[in-house]
């Protein structure tokens, strides 16, 4: 008998430890942009290739506010791309979560990724 309580402590140990994930990329245009730009073949530059991540967990379901995570993995990856008072724009943004699933937790990653453009000035 006490071997089977060995057993079955050490097999919740083992569950409750273990966890899941899942992912997702968004692809599409998740924000409303009305700007267009025209990229034609000699009037731009490639310059840098801009990430930024935010995260929130919760526990038995409470805490950690997923909804805000886009918005701010947004802001950290704009702040990186170093587009004030320069003639830069963002480019191909990509949205990608990502869920981890724990026993009695959740933890959700979101990590927008974009290129960072620079117009020649050059008329």
């Amino acid at each position: 008998m006490k071997k089977f309580i060995y057993v079955i402590t050490f097999a919740v140990i083992i569950f409750s430890l273990a966890s899941c994930a899942a992912h997702a990329g968004l692809t599409h245009n998740v924000n409303d942009n009305t700007t267009e730009v025209v990229l034609r073949s000699n009037n731009y530059t490639v310059v840098q290739k801009v990430q930024g991540t935010a995260s929130g967990r919760s526990i038995l379901g409470f805490g950690g506010s997923f909804k805000p995570l886009i918005a701010n993995a947004r802001s950290e990856m704009l702040a990186s791309a170093d587009l004030v008072g320069k003639p830069r724009a963002v480019i191909n943004e990509i949205v990608e979560e990502n869920y981890k699933f724990y026993v009695f937790a959740a933890k959700k990653t979101v990590t927008v990724t974009a290129y960072v453009v620079e117009f020649n000035t050059n008329k």
